[in-house]
């Protein structure tokens, strides 16, 4: 039986538990979980800030977490040359990027390859840009 190779994605700064439940509800569609830690020049590209957390120790993080068997660096946003690099079945995304411009695009493009793309719901309540605005009200 094929075993069935998930691949997501994230910068996975300050991990909260939004970042669990996502990599949690990832393992349990597939039998192995590569995650794709986005560089500090990545986030610095698109973001236009840097991570609090370096790259290094996010990756780190994310390789400690039981249910990632693989962590690989996200250089690029190219979720098809993603796709090419490692082969997976199923890419999981966060719904607050359902009916975006990019991904509708991703996810024609990986359609036609037979990779499907599941929208977890977003955990409400918690993010990094959360995390980040309640640091600065302190500051």
């Amino acid at each position: 039986m094929k075993k069935i190779i998930g691949y997501t994605t994230g910068v996975f700064d300050m991990f909260h538990i939004g970042h669990l439940n996502i990599l949690k509800r990832a393992k349990e569609q597939c039998d192995y979980l590569i995650v794709g830690v986005s560089t500090d020049e990545l986030c610095l590209s698109y973001k236009k800030k840097k991570p609090i957390i370096p790259f290094e120790e996010r990756k780190a993080i994310v390789e400690a977490i039981k249910y990632v068997d693989e962590v690989v660096p996200q250089i690029n946003r190219d979720k098809f040359a993603a796709w090419e690099k490692i082969g997976f079945d199923i890419m999981f995304v966060g719904d607050d990027w359902k009916n975006s411009a990019l991904f509708n695009e991703v996810e024609k493009e990986l359609n036609t390859v037979g990779v499907n793309i599941v929208f977890f719901p977003y955990t409400k309540g918690t993010s990094s840009t959360i995390l980040r605005e309640k640091l600065d009200s302190f500051l």
